[in-house]
């Protein structure tokens, strides 16, 4: 699409325009009008120091306005993700991402309540255990050293350990096991998202049910946005955060090197007739993953490169599973030979083809243009840090909490990769 310039006027401004109100979009509109109503302060460390409920507009307040193609979320990555959050990550940033998401999701049920009612997100810390075979042992090591200097909370363990805390497990093959043990799970991703979406509304931010079809700028900034049902609507500041529409929407702002695609995840829910006790979310060397879901089992792979092209296509390919999954998940887990596959569905991941990180800030030639995209699965679990990061980037000019300069889109423009290796 192209960049359509500045002509004519613009009603119905507002400060902020977000556009997205998936659990990124979401998040940067709790933050930004928390901290500009001093309903949450953050201190030394991350550290959340108020919460409780919302409280009414400030006159003169931020005017911050999200625009949502799809209010049900039917469609949206957020709903359609198994929820985890992990620290066992192999680049700095995103550790420091989801250590700080896990302090928030513990304090949720206080700082997102609204009217006397705290939402419950269901967060189960149960942990990540990520396997290695002797293949696959010194990146598994270099990456625990890493989350250790970090302060995550993991463990290193022997096969012969791992037996004795996971008896169910098939261990002959395996080098080692590195074992979450705070800060790591799963949680209701719906239920994040309405909580942070509730929060933001009773703090004053305004959703609209619409869709961006033009990005209007001057030069070098963005001046406002036309809308499908709307119209034209001057703003501030825009964010990003369309999730795998992205791409489409950079485009429209004349950014056409934003490296995020579409990419299809299928999840399939089975059932056991064995319980494994203690199960946390284990990744196979394999790549494969599986958690406890009620009575039954999560699990999935990410497609080979030649079946996983882009697409916005939600059609299920159950192939995958008998051909991939199931047998992984059988030589793991033997009790997991006898399985019943009881559903499936598909989402989209905003897929970083070029290192598969988020990219997050301002963009240079448009410096009130702020992205939130291309996290490549692990957005849901990081939702509350980048939604304090880009909060702080518009509102103070710098990022006071987390230091995830790095991340910024310099890195894109000059095609240098923040490699991480840990992409589930």
């Amino acid at each position: 699409m192209d960049r359509i310039p500045f002509a004519g006027s613009f009603p119905s401004p507002c400060d902020v325009l977000i556009i997205g109100g998936g659990i990124l979009g979401s998040a940067v509109a709790y933050f930004l009008a928390a901290l500009d109503t001093g309903s949450l302060r953050v201190g030394e460390g991350g550290a959340l120091l108020s919460g409780g409920d919302g409280e009414a507009r400030v006159p003169g307040g931020l005017r911050v306005v999200v625009v949502e193609r799809d209010p049900t979320y039917a469609q949206a990555s957020t709903t359609l993700s198994v929820g985890g959050i992990r620290q066992q990550f192999s680049t700095p940033e995103n550790i420091l991402l989801s250590a700080f998401s896990a302090r928030f999701l513990r304090r949720a049920p206080e700082l997102l309540t609204v009217e006397g009612e705290a939402p419950d997100l269901g967060f189960t810390e149960a942990g990540y255990l990520f396997l290695a075979t002797a293949k696959g042992l010194s990146v598994l090591e270099r990456n625990h050293a890493l989350q250790k200097a970090l302060g995550a909370e993991v463990v290193l363990l022997t096969p012969a350990q791992l037996k004795d805390r996971f008896p169910w497990l098939e261990t002959q093959d395996l080098a080692a096991g590195s074992l979450g043990l705070r800060g790591e799970g799963w949680l209701d991703p719906y239920s994040l998202l309405q909580a942070l979406k509730r929060k933001a509304r009773a703090l004053g931010v305004v959703y609209l049910t619409d869709e961006v079809v033009a990005v209007h700028t001057a030069e070098g900034r963005v001046l406002g946005v036309t809308l499908a049902r709307q119209g034209r609507m001057a703003t501030g500041t825009v964010v990003n955060a369309a999730g795998p529409r992205a791409a489409l929407v950079a485009a429209m702002a004349g950014i056409g090197d934003l490296p995020v695609r579409p990419r299809k995840r299928m999840v399939y829910r089975i059932r056991c007739r064995d319980p494994l006790p203690g199960c946390p979310l284990v990744v196979d060397p394999s790549g494969v993953y599986f958690r406890p879901e009620g009575d039954g089992f999560l699990c999935g792979v990410s497609p080979p490169p030649h079946r996983d092209p882009d697409t916005f296509d939600l059609g299920v390919d159950e192939s995958l599973f008998y051909e991939k999954v199931w047998p992984s998940l059988a030589r793991r887990v033997p009790a997991f030979q006898a399985v019943k596959l009881m559903s499936s569905w598909a989402g989209l991941y905003e897929f970083n083809t070029l290192d598969q990180n988020g990219i997050l800030g301002p963009c240079p030639q448009l410096p009130n243009f702020f992205l939130a995209a291309g996290f490549s699965g692990h957005g849901l679990q990081q939702a509350p840090a980048v939604g304090l990061a880009v909060a702080e980037g518009i509102l103070f000019g710098e990022y006071r909490t987390l230091k995830v300069e790095r991340l910024g889109f310099g890195r894109i423009a000059l095609g240098e990769p923040l490699k991480e290796e840990n992409v589930v």
